[in-house]
């Protein structure tokens, strides 16, 4: 499976502010290339706290393009949540695209039955936190190859720590969020050994609008 990160960062390199609020850090011109982005992968991804915070239904994507590089129907869209905490209501899970959740073995039966019951598709792996790589493992089982990761910062750092990250694209933008408490493009518990660091080779620098994107391969 083809992993790719891509996000949007404030010049420090913030996803959003320290209360976890949407923050529009690209505009239309990055909106387009995120949607041509979505359009050449099965599926889109997101963490359980991007749901949380900002309830999104990644339906929008190129259609154009997708059958352009032939792909066909809608990208799936993929929640990472241990314990199930995806509102049942929640924008990804409606909208006609289909919505894997992944779960641990400890989310609660009582969730997951709701989760199902709304449906989505459940995909079970690990004990206490999802298992990234059982899970994107079941996925690929699925007919899934390639997967967009659009954040938030937890799951980015747990791809990576996992080392399932193949590319990562960052559109950084004009303004400067600060705060030691808000969200960065990969939090989690961090790497601390300098050789644990994942590699980056900077394959592309483009200037969008008043930002810039960066395209690394992993």
């Amino acid at each position: 499976m083809h992993v790719h990160v891509n996000a949007a960062t404030s010049a420090d390199g913030k996803l959003s502010t320290r209360r976890r609020e949407q923050v529009h850090i690209s505009g239309e011109e990055d909106f387009a290339r995120v949607d041509r982005l979505r359009a050449e992968h099965d599926a889109v991804a997101v963490g359980v706290g991007t749901v949380l915070a900002d309830d999104p239904s990644l339906v929008r994507f190129d259609s154009e393009r997708r059958a352009a590089v032939g792909k066909s129907g809608v990208p799936a869209r993929v929640v990472a949540d241990s314990r199930a905490r995806t509102p049942p209501d929640a924008a990804i899970l409606a909208g006609g695209a289909p919505t894997y959740v992944l779960v641990s073995e400890r989310a609660p039966r009582e969730r997951r039955e709701r989760l199902e019951a709304a449906g989505a598709a459940l995909v079970v792996a690990g004990e206490e936190r999802v298992d990234l790589d059982g899970a994107f493992a079941a996925l690929a089982d699925d007919g899934i190859a390639e997967v967009m990761v659009e954040g938030g910062g937890e799951l980015i750092y747990s791809l990576f720590a996992a080392g399932l990250v193949d590319e990562l694209t960052v559109f950084v933008g004009p303004v400067v969020v600060g705060g030691r408490d808000a969200p960065t493009l990969a939090d989690g518990e961090g790497f601390v050994d300098p050789a644990a660091f994942p590699a980056l080779d900077l394959v592309g620098v483009e200037r969008l609008g008043e930002g810039v994107v960066l395209r690394w391969q992993a």
